[in-house]
């Protein structure tokens, strides 16, 4: 079977990576790509390189990309002009606004996307995507980005070949949307997964995972010269996040990686622990410097646990603190391979405990990592996809 990976990058990692390469935007389609793989940054190529093990042909497209896809262009007898990705219109709304609006997305997005506050591909992105299916003739096209490639494009798509199309969302779907068009939906929030059954579409659950090749791919483990850290953004949508991350920062030396959204109010806390972005190999080395990171999951998520910081940070061996939700035990088991907290003091006692006692915490490490490792790793997901897109 032929599978094609659909997938998008944030702005800020495109122009980290691009700017850490002199002449990266300049070289071959396979040079980038590689260079873009290395960076171990979100799913690289983990998807295709685990269906290929399981005897398929697969590829990645990065459909906002403009550089890697210019070069695509060029290497195939396109003329395009590149334009640099916007680094997101929403950043530039009032803070106030953003939180109020964030349980409206799903209903917003439409609107959104038509007034340039959500991403989308322009025409000459389309075109070029387009070209690259018609080039690829994938017998399966798997969606990862469906806010830049929307329905309608999906529909195109669908129109060459007929491939199967599935789709993956995790967050709350975006509403007016036909997703009919697609033969599976996945996610790893049951409620999004029971909207889609709602809609008449075949959806089921999956979950994220970690890489395993990932450990051998980093550099030496780096002394765990940090006590506490977090590794993700900090946004209207983090509600929970902020109030827990605010009131460990006033007890303890807390490292925030990742980024912090406009409107994070001048007096927080955060804007102190601030250690800056840290994109794929340097996300997991601040991990590993990590004697505990901690978890807390969108708001949006409800009750549900299963966002990547699960997997990435169990996978290279650091000791997990994460929020406590309904579906927690299915994944991991709570005190024995990572440890859950259910309110902001229980967490700041759990830092307490587990700071001051590491073989505790060293063996619960080891064993969050050997759950990951085993069950929730990339080869098992891509073979569960397969399963679920054969019985669709």
């Amino acid at each position: 079977m032929r599978i094609l990976i659909l997938n998008a990058d944030y702005p800020s990692f495109l122009a980290w990576l691009y700017r850490r390469e002199a002449g990266l935007a300049n070289a071959s389609y396979a040079t980038q790509m590689a260079a873009r793989n290395n960076s171990l940054f979100g799913v690289a190529d983990f998807y295709s390189r685990n269906f290929a093990a399981l005897s398929h042909s697969a590829a990645e497209i990065h459909v906002n990309n403009p550089w890697l896809q210019a070069a695509w262009t060029r290497e195939h007898g396109m003329a395009v002009a590149v334009s640099e990705p916007a680094m997101g219109a929403s950043n530039r709304l009032p803070a106030w606004l953003l939180q109020a609006v964030a349980p409206f997305k799903p209903m917003l997005r439409p609107f959104a996307r038509k007034i340039g506050l959500s991403p989308k591909l322009d025409a000459q992105a389309e075109k070029i995507l387009l070209a690259q299916i018609e080039d690829f003739r994938p017998d399966l096209v798997l969606n990862q980005d469906t806010f830049h490639i929307d329905t309608p494009l999906m529909r195109r798509i669908k129109g060459i070949g007929k491939p199967k199309l599935v789709g993956q969302i995790g967050i709350s779907p975006t509403r007016g949307e036909d997703w009919r068009v697609y033969d599976l939906l996945i996610s790893q929030l049951v409620a999004t997964v029971e909207f889609f059954r709602g809609q008449g579409v075949r959806a089921e659950v999956s979950h994220l995972a970690f890489e395993p090749a990932i450990l051998d791919a980093l550099p030496p483990a780096p002394a765990q010269d940090v006590d506490i850290s977090f590794v993700g953004t900090v946004s209207a949508d983090h509600q929970q996040r902020i109030a827990l991350l605010e009131a460990v920062a006033a007890r303890y030396d807390l490292k925030l990686f990742g980024n912090i959204a406009p409107g994070l109010p001048a007096s927080s806390p955060l804007h102190r622990r601030f250690q800056g972005e840290a994109w794929g190999t340097e996300m997991y080395q601040a991990l590993r410097r990590s004697r505990i990171t901690l978890n807390s999951h969108i708001d949006m998520a409800g009750q549900e646990a299963g966002n990547v910081r699960l997997f990435e940070a169990t996978g290279v061996g650091t000791f997990l603190l994460t929020d406590l939700k309904e579906n927690l035990h299915t994944l991991f088991d709570p005190g024995r391979e990572v440890v859950a907290w259910r309110s902001i003091d229980d967490c700041i006692e759990k830092i307490e405990r587990y700071l001051a006692d590491d073989a505790a915490r060293k063996e619960i490490a080891a064993a969050g990592q050997r759950r990951t490792l085993t069950a929730h790793n990339y080869r098992e997901r891509t073979r569960g996809i397969l399963a679920a897109v054969e019985n669709s």
